[in-house]
Parts: structure tokens; sequence; C-alpha cells
């Protein structure tokens, strides 16, 4: 194996994050075959080097990929510490210590790619991977072809920014009374369809995003998760211009259904609202407030709307 950069090698063996790795090193916790290191540019080779921290050896776990198709109501992240549901609350037994690629907002919903592999988490997040990524919309109301265009060729957002030019069509055969839109962005500003639809003075009601570089949420319901297959998991790598790598194994065979957790998120949320009564909140069931007005009347499907609304069909795994 390539000798790598001893952070690099602790985060591969989910010891921690890769900067929390840099103080673990300079602190002088972390020892290479017998001696302490506390230069960073040092390399290891994990066939050959023993490498251990707090007295605790460290290898380097396999990659684990996975695809999750996110509720709306919890947090894309690790943990959260206000106490929140998170989206690791769903998968109970991940066979590893995977982290979400990217973030989708805590009212949104769809696909959510989640790994161990930091160097290709990092390389899908980048402005020059273009990794497309596709959201149906819900706007309140109508929206006009002129600003279907404006949306398509770029909007300026509060920040003064200009987003990117996007793939912005209508959805068909939806009988709302709002509009629904499929777009496609190759970029990944925080809250960014929000603020392109606030541009032009639209609200948002609901987003779902149904494919991320690639993979979607075939045959996931909302709340479940699973493994990639090989073949998934080389096409993300080709797209992010990594080589092949050992490590990154893709078996397809891990999986789990939101029933699964079900009872143990459920005694989260109570000891949440038991916390916060405690310290006086007189509405401990509250959810975080939405920034933009809430809809009128909330969707309560709990299965992806490809497979709820006539006409609209999920898409197909690629």
């Amino acid at each position: 194996m390539a000798r790598i950069r001893l952070q690099r090698y602790l985060s591969q063996a989910g010891v921690a994050a890769r900067r929390k790795a840099e103080n673990l090193i300079t602190e002088g916790k972390v020892s290479v075959n017998g001696e302490v290191v506390t230069e960073l540019g040092t390399r290891v080779d994990s066939d050959h080097d023993r490498v251990v921290v707090d007295g605790r050896a460290v290898q380097p776990e396999d990659y684990f990929y996975a695809v999750m198709n996110k509720p709306k109501g919890c947090v894309t992240a690790v943990s959260d510490p206000r106490g929140r549901i998170t989206v690791m609350d769903y998968l109970p037994g991940v066979p590893a210590s995977v982290k979400p690629v990217g973030r989708l907002d805590y009212y949104s919903e769809g696909v959510l790619l989640l790994t161990n592999d930091g160097e290709l988490a990092a390389a899908l997040q980048a402005p020059a991977t273009h990794a497309e990524k596709t959201y149906h919309v819900k706007l309140k109301g109508s929206i006009g072809r002129g600003d279907i265009e404006a949306l398509r060729r770029g909007v300026k957002l509060d920040d003064g920014t200009v987003t990117r030019p996007a793939e912005v069509d209508k959805l068909t055969g939806s009988s709302s009374r709002h509009e629904w839109l499929v777009v496609t962005l190759i970029e990944g500003k925080s809250r960014q369809i929000h603020r392109m639809a606030r541009a032009l003075g639209y609200d948002v009601l609901k987003i779902q995003r149904v494919a991320f570089a690639g993979i979607d949420y075939f045959g996931l319901r909302v709340g479940d998760a699973r493994e990639l297959s090989q073949g998934e998991v080389n096409s993300l790598r080709k797209l992010a211009g990594l080589s092949r790598e050992p490590r990154a194994v893709g078996r397809g065979k891990w999986e789990v259904r939101r029933e699964e957790s079900e009872l143990s998120r459920r005694a989260k949320r109570r000891a949440r609202e038991r916390e916060q009564a405690a310290e006086g909140d007189p509405n401990p069931r509250s959810a975080p407030k939405r920034r933009d007005k809430p809809a009128a009347s909330r969707e309560r499907a709990r299965q992806p709307d490809g497979q709820k609304r006539a006409g609209r069909r999920a898409p197909r795994r690629r």
C-alpha cells in the first residue's frame, strides 16, 4: 500500500476526523512503531507500520457505502448537541463509522449518501466534481415560464452570489394546486433551492432529493437504507476522479428498515421532552422553526413521491 499521511490514516481507521486527528498527533498521543510522533507530515504504511493511539492499536477499516432515503424531521449529522433525532438514529447496526456526505435540511427528505471514505466524500462535494443533485420541489402557487428560464440561467442570491446554470422543468401529472418542479444542480450552496425560489418571490413548501451523483432512492421507503453495490461504488469513485482502491468494496448486502429503530427513536424523543420540560420549555414537543412560512397543508406521506402520486414515477436505478 502507498504511504499516506498519518492524520489521514487515523481518519480512515475511524479514530477521529482529520482535524481532530491532527490534534492527537501534535499532542503526542500517537506512536508509530513504538516511537511517539508529533510531526503532521509523517507518512505510514498500514501493511507494515504499527500505529497506536492512547495505548490502543488502530488499523484502517474497510470502506463502507450506503444510501438512505432520509425522512424529514431529523438532523443530517452523526450527533446533535440539542438531542434531536439524527439520520444515524435510523441506522442501527451499520457496520462502519460512516458519516453523511453533505447535508439535507431538517425538513427535506430523500437521497443521502453515507460513508467512511473521506476522500470520496470530499471529492463528491468539491465544486470541480460537478456531482449532480436532483430534487423534486413544491412551490406555493404557480410559476411563470420566465422565472423558470431565470432559474435555469442562474439567479442572484441574498449574499450577492449568482447560482450556476441548472436544469429546471415542471413535473407533469400532479393534481396539486401548487407547482412541482424537477431541479438538477451541480453546486451545493446552503439552502440553495429555498434561496433561489425566494429571490424570485416564491415560497418552497417541500423539497425531496431524488438522486445524488447517479444514486437514487429506488426501492427505499422513507427512513430505510441499504449498502451500495460494487458497480455503484465504482461509478462514484470514477465520477470523483479517484483511482481504484482495494478497500472500496460495495457488497450490496446490508440494509435496514425504519421499523428496526422505531423504539429507540421514541425513547430518545421522550428523553429529550423530559429534559426540555425540566428546563422549563412550555412546549417540549416543538420542532425547530422553519425559516420559510409553513405550508397550509403539509404532506404526511411516508413513501417517495413517485410511489404515491399517479403520473409521477420513481427514478430508475442507474
